[in-house]
């Protein structure tokens, strides 16, 4: 890709509104987990996400071994928690309040959460896009967290409703 091309591919990018979500899984008895910003809704028969993993990322490791997965919807309140998650370490979950349910991280005061069998690991440039089947959901109430613009939000409603 030319410098161009990728400058105003991430451009474009940036100003498409995304969810911040925390991706998690366990290995053993430790948790793992990292930030993403691309998932998506996949299927509704039978419930599918789908979420972009960096080939490099230590969490893929333990999805690919375990075949499980956990999706963290962010509240509006926890781009604190975004920025821990995408850094690289052993130490992201220190001083993070979570539990274990269905057997996956599970950050407390999140917007929503899935838990996810993989179905289907496929290979996507840098990235491997999980394909994920839902099998335990837990809905908060809480706004969830976005990026736009390079920065953090939440979403708006037109006529100024909130969830």
């Amino acid at each position: 890709m030319t410098g161009d091309l990728r400058a105003l591919f991430t451009d474009v990018m940036a100003a498409v509104p995304t969810p911040v979500s925390v991706v998690t899984a366990m290995d053993g008895d430790r948790p793992h987990g990292t930030t993403v910003s691309a998932f998506a809704s996949l299927s509704l028969e039978p419930p599918m996400v789908l979420v972009a993993l960096d080939q490099r990322s230590d969490l893929l490791k333990v999805v690919r071994a375990t075949r499980r997965f956990g999706l963290n919807v962010l509240a509006g309140t926890q781009s604190p928690l975004a920025m821990a998650f995408a850094r690289k370490g052993e130490t992201k979950f220190e001083g993070v309040a979570w539990h274990r349910a269905d057997d996956l991280p599970l950050l407390d005061g999140v917007s929503g959460w899935l838990a996810c069998d993989v179905s289907d690991l496929t290979d996507g440039g840098d990235h491997v896009v999980a394909l994920g089947s839902v099998v335990a959901a837990h809905l908060g109430d809480a706004v969830p967290l976005t990026y736009h613009a390079r920065t953090f939000g939440t979403p708006v409603a037109l006529d100024g409703a909130t969830r």
